[in-house]
């Protein structure tokens, strides 16, 4: 067999990046120590016109390639590059070892959300203003509650009953479930004390959330003369009947988190514990029982209450990020002018 790789530079272009160090293609080739070796490729150094080419292939969608495919896996970037008549034949392993040089892995996605609002100073503002309300020492007669609502809980009852764990065999629970209807938790986390309140609902509308906000009207003291609420931004807390509702009752301040903001949320963290102390793998036999079993929860956990130790710091890497966009944008301004 002739040399394991076909055509020149030129032929397979000349820039690109690395997706890993933020290399140009050729620099990262020029780094490697590749040899050519002849034969099939496999184990040993590739050239680098292989390694560039495999790079700049990763950091492109299949689709960009006019392949159907989610995602590249080693055998199908060793199946393209034969069908690029890049190389006669490479193995997978060779591809995932020149990837791994690199710390590329194109199998693996990550889930994210493209900000709605710009982070610009009025969202780094918003931002200090939260980690504010969340760090600084509270007077006596205030409390900070982060509110929100787990929705669609289901109680999901099993053709057969949950087997407990027994030596040698984990809980055992019937895969087979009927659907028995639907509740929601609008629930509020105490910041300092870790304290929950709770109430379970049948619909999620502005009226259920009411139901949480009197619930917290008659159970916190009038001691307590000023309840700062922090939410998120959705218009079950914030429309016409919650509206006339805080005025009506100006102990009650309402706080919103920005937009697509939830990780700032303390009770999100709560919702968390929550769902896999007591609600994975739910089999309850209707309503009524998942909805006392989740204020069985609550009250369990109001007897071992503790607050998440939040700090500026928890929000000094977003804020950093900010200020870096913020930086390249004023920046970008000097040197246009």
């Amino acid at each position: 067999m002739g040399s394991r790789w076909i055509g020149s530079p030129a032929s397979l272009g000349s820039t690109g990046t690395s997706c890993g160090r933020g290399w140009t293609g050729i620099e990262w080739a020029a780094s490697r120590p590749w040899g050519i070796v002849r034969g099939r490729v496999g184990r040993g150094h590739s050239p680098p016109e292989v390694a560039l080419h495999l790079v700049r292939l990763a950091c492109e969608l299949p689709e960009q390639a006019g392949r159907s495919l989610s995602q590249w896996d080693c055998a199908e970037l060793a199946r393209h590059l034969v069908i690029d008549e890049v190389v006669a034949a490479i193995s997978p392993q060779t591809v995932q070892r020149i990837l791994a040089a690199n710390r590329l892995k194109p199998w693996r996605s990550h889930v994210w959300l493209h900000p709605r609002t710009p982070r610009d100073a009025t969202f780094a503002t918003h931002v200090r203003a939260v980690g504010d309300l969340l760090t600084r020492l509270l007077a006596d007669d205030e409390v900070v509650l982060s509110l929100d609502e787990m929705t669609s809980l289901q109680p999901r009852p099993r053709r057969v009953a949950t087997r407990p764990a027994q030596p040698g065999h984990p809980i055992q629970v019937e895969h087979e479930y009927k659907r028995a209807g639907a509740t929601h938790l609008f629930a509020a986390f105490d910041t300092r004390s870790g304290r929950v309140y709770g109430v379970t609902t049948r619909r999620k509308r502005q009226v259920e959330y009411l139901t949480l906000l009197e619930h917290l009207d008659q159970t916190l003291p009038a001691s307590v003369t000023t309840i700062h609420l922090l939410a998120d931004n959705v218009s079950v807390h914030h429309g016409k009947l919650v509206r006339q509702w805080l005025a009506a009752h100006p102990r009650f301040v309402a706080h919103f988190t920005p937009v697509h903001c939830s990780w700032m949320n303390p009770v999100e963290q709560w919702f968390g514990i929550l769902r896999r102390k007591r609600l994975r793998s739910p089999n309850f036999a209707d309503l009524p029982a998942l909805q006392r079993a989740i204020l069985q929860f609550i009250a369990e956990w109001n007897e071992i209450a503790h607050p998440f130790r939040w700090t500026t710091r928890s929000f000094d890497k977003i804020l950093a990020k900010v200020d870096a966009a913020l930086a390249a944008e004023a920046a970008t301004l000097d040197n246009a002018a």
